[in-house]
């Protein structure tokens, strides 16, 4: 079978956590799923009702995490971890079976997510993966934050900037070609927050889960976790990782150069919403080896589970 063929996990893959911003514990299972199905997630702990899609028309909240509603109500919070680790893995279709409103922040990252399917592996179908090809340039702006996709040939490219007052994060940038990179520093690196914030984000009803061991914390010119940084530009890496996590919502991996600056859940889902307002601005494509001699799915990451 080709690695452009639609893969899912080859048995169920499982994990347990506490909720950043609910607090409560959770445990969700990833099950195999037939060809052209997608992502779906099953909220097991609602007896009905309870399928909801992670497509961006179906964001309902972008307040530090992204949220997916369903038309009656049934949600899941902070799922742009998860999906990019299904991204980054080449996951097309799996079933997400939860028990609670929030997926497990686990450390903050997407490790455990790539560490545990990686273990696990995948199964390879005979039905070709399918892309969004980016036709024309779309941009979305928020005040002095941007964000804005155009063609690319054959690679998915993500240009972030971060800037922030406080010295030990400072202003970062980074870029990465997200199907041929090393994206071990993406997806190890994990959410943030200021010290000084804290109050406020709890104050709004958020963070009752946050905590040392899933969140850079950084209190003037220090960061107060005892393990410090992972990698030299982990705060604006994390804010990558967030971006192609929701990036996922459209469904299909991607062809296209993003490049933002000060993004976050809201930017990227309001540039989701006005590239797919326009069918000029995209085309759905099929993909066979005997058209596309790339690998649509990042090559470091599907050596290890080829």
């Amino acid at each position: 079978m080709s690695a452009l063929n639609q893969k899912t996990v080859k048995n169920n893959v499982t994990f347990a956590g506490v909720g950043l911003h609910s607090g409560k514990q959770a445990n969700i299972c990833i099950k195999p799923a037939s060809p052209n199905t997608g992502i779906t997630f099953k909220r097991v702990d609602l007896d009905k009702e309870n399928l909801i899609f992670p497509n961006f028309e179906n964001v309902s909240n972008t307040s530090l995490n992204t949220t997916i509603s369903n038309e009656f109500v049934a949600k899941v919070s902070t799922i742009e971890h998860l999906m990019w680790a299904l991204f980054g893995l080449g996951v097309d279709n799996a079933l997400v079976e939860i028990d609670n409103e929030e997926i497990p922040i686990l450390d903050g990252s997407a490790k455990e997510f790539i560490e545990k399917i990686t273990q696990i592996g995948l199964n390879v179908s005979s039905a070709p993966i399918k892309i969004i090809k980016i036709n024309k340039k779309v941009e979305f702006n928020d005040g002095d934050r941007s964000i804005s996709i155009e063609p690319s040939k054959l690679s998915l490219d993500i240009d972030f900037e971060l800037k922030y007052k406080n010295a030990v994060i400072g202003n970062q940038r980074n870029k990465v070609n997200l199907y041929e990179d090393d994206l071990k520093d993406i997806f190890n690196s994990r959410t943030f927050c200021l010290f000084e914030d804290i109050e406020a984000i709890k104050k709004n009803g958020l963070a009752k889960g946050g905590s040392l061991d899933n969140a850079i914390v950084v209190k003037d010119q220090k960061i107060l976790n005892e393990e410090n940084l992972r990698n030299s530009k982990e705060f604006v890496n994390h804010k990558i990782l967030d971006c192609m996590g929701d990036l996922y919502t459209s469904g299909y991996r991607m062809v296209a150069s993003v490049v933002c600056s000060q993004g976050g859940h809201f930017l990227t889902n309001q540039l989701l919403r006005k590239v797919f307002e326009n069918k000029e601005n995209f085309s759905i494509i099929e993909i066979q080896e005997r058209n596309l001699p790339h690998t649509i799915i990042n090559r470091s990451l599907l050596k290890s589970i080829a």
